[in-house]
């Protein structure tokens, strides 16, 4: 059994936090220099406020790197509309010289961020099958029309196109997140499951692909995970608990099981079961000090994933 590939959340540039575009670009440098597989940017309009564009991020990022994967984790498809959403990751990819995967999600823990792009929070999940529909159209056909409850075309071409075919990740937990990811993923990403969930998820990904006539397509299945790496379990609890309480405004007990702390040994030793499980790649979304120690710990978990599976 191979070692997942290793992906770290970059730190996003926050007034909050003191945290730069400089720095967070410093960060994906230093990334790809001590061998990380890829990094990963988040992505909000107004999440509580607070709003963070994984394009525009990803494609300063492809600028300053060569070799990384570069992926958002989750992008909010809902909130767009997919003929722009089209080119720009046409253009991120040819930028990147095909390096980009697209991470896809529906959101949803802040409903006023919905309301504040004249978006029905309720009509996400149906708004983004749409979208995904036509943006893997238009990377490939001219003249697409497109008659759906959300979204209505006619005749639209977009150039150019995609460096390669774009890998299309679906993240989320619920049942409708994996129906969508065995219709339309080329990935999918789990967060918040336990391993017989993440388990369970796969079967179902793959009757729904069977059903959608896609079985002969791979549909790579992977977890995402919160987590600080600190020199003991308590001062690591204290940091990833303080970052998900701030992000999500809920107890930090509520997530808990499903989050890895401790030394980067620990940490490891937590993900394994979902590697055992069948996870091919691993999001890490580190708490830490800054934007550099956040991809250099994640590292530290990379080195330890490859030594349980050499």
């Amino acid at each position: 059994m191979e070692s997942p590939r290793v992906s770290c959340m970059l730190r996003s540039w926050d007034i909050r936090t003191g945290t730069t575009g400089g720095m967070v670009l410093d960060a994906a440098r230093r990334a790809e220099a001590i061998g990380l597989d890829g990094v990963v940017a988040g992505d909000h309009v107004t999440f509580y406020g607070y709003g963070n564009d994984g394009l525009t991020t990803l494609t300063a990022v492809a600028a300053v790197t060569e070799r990384l994967e570069l992926r958002t984790n989750v992008y909010l498809l809902p909130l767009r509309h997919p003929v722009p959403v089209a080119l720009q990751v046409a253009q991120l990819d040819q930028l990147s010289m095909g390096r980009f995967v697209l991470g896809i999600g529906i959101g949803g823990e802040d409903p006023h961020e919905f309301l504040s792009c004249g978006v029905d929070p309720a009509t996400r999940g149906a708004r983004t099958n749409e979208s995904l529909q036509i943006i893997r159209r238009l990377w490939r056909e001219d003249g697409v029309s497109f008659m759906g409850k959300h979204f209505q075309l006619e005749d639209v071409t977009v150039y150019p196109r995609p460096w390669r075919p774009v890998p299309v990740f679906v993240g989320g937990r619920s049942d409708a997140a994996l129906r969508r990811a065995g219709r339309y993923g080329d990935g999918y990403t789990g967060l918040w499951q336990s391993v017989e969930r993440f388990a369970q998820a796969q079967e179902l990904i793959a009757e729904t692909a069977d059903a959608a006539g896609r079985g002969d397509e791979p549909i790579e299945p992977g977890m995402a995970f919160w987590t600080t790496v600190g020199e003991s379990r308590e001062s690591a609890r204290e940091g990833v608990a303080r970052g998900m309480q701030a992000t999500y405004r809920l107890p930090f007990e509520r997530f808990e099981r499903y989050t890895p702390y401790g030394t980067a040994r620990d940490v490891a030793e937590f993900i394994a079961p979902y590697v055992e499980a069948g996870a091919q790649h691993v999001v890490l979304m580190p708490v830490q000090e800054s934007p550099e120690e956040t991809v250099e710990r994640a590292a530290e978990v990379q080195v330890a994933l490859q030594a349980l599976f050499p």
